[in-house]
């Protein structure tokens, strides 16, 4: 749906720029459609942040389920509901607009300069950020030990785990695959699955997801439940 002018209230602008420059840049909208996604920049933006959906929404005084249609793009927002995104995720409401970079061909990374994706029981960083999904997404998960028995995930692909340090269950359809030091899993990863640290110290996996649809999330699947 694209925007609209139509009685939409004042915005102060929280930058140099002024509020007719974010109006403006509102109504260019239209025209950068093709490269803009404010949902898929604003799920990205949260888990960065280690914020749930809920929580989110609480800062930003919107109701979950509108919060979720957005990062879902089943709706998309008004200047106003983009303003109040905007402050309760601490950035500039021109961060919406800006096109995506084009897909890098190499990623490099030094240790300590990731960005670590917190979780109730662990982190996460991705080893490929900056490369698309399809193919191979490779993620270093560290897994806290918990009571909390995680739900089972499913997502399109297959799924590989090597477990770098501890010793960490995997539950593939109600079966339980104990991983130590050294070991590894390739899987069907649309099969219900999930890990779990066995050991009362954390655990550390080589997680590769081979997704077979760049739209498929499997991180943010595996991040959902815990």
């Amino acid at each position: 749906m694209l925007l609209s002018n139509t009685h939409e209230p004042e915005i102060i602008a929280e930058s140099p720029y002024h509020a007719d420059t974010e109006l403006k840049q509102q109504k260019t909208l239209e025209e950068q459609e093709d490269c803009v996604r404010v949902g898929a920049r604003v799920r990205a933006m949260r888990m960065e942040r280690g914020m749930t959906i809920r929580a989110l929404a609480e800062s930003c005084q919107l109701s979950t389920n509108t919060l979720s249609l957005i990062e879902n793009e089943k709706t998309y927002p008004n200047v106003q509901t983009l303003q109040l995104l905007a402050r309760g995720l601490h950035v500039h409401i021109s961060t919406f607009f800006l096109c995506d970079e084009p897909d890098q061909s190499v990623v490099y990374q030094k240790q300590g300069m990731r960005t670590i994706t917190r979780f109730s029981n662990g982190e996460l960083e991705n080893l490929g950020d900056g490369l698309p999904r399809l193919g191979a997404e490779p993620i270093l998960v560290t897994l806290e030990y918990s009571q909390d028995i995680p739900l089972d995930v499913g997502h399109a692909g297959r799924e590989f785990v090597y477990c770098l340090d501890g010793s960490v269950a995997c539950v593939i359809a109600g079966k339980n695959y104990e991983l130590a030091t050294g070991d590894s899993l390739l899987f069907d990863a649309g099969i219900p699955h999930h890990w779990e640290n066995i050991r009362t110290t954390p655990s550390k996996l080589l997680v590769l997801f081979c997704a077979m649809d760049t739209q498929d999330k499997p991180m943010e699947k595996h991040l959902g439940h815990f």
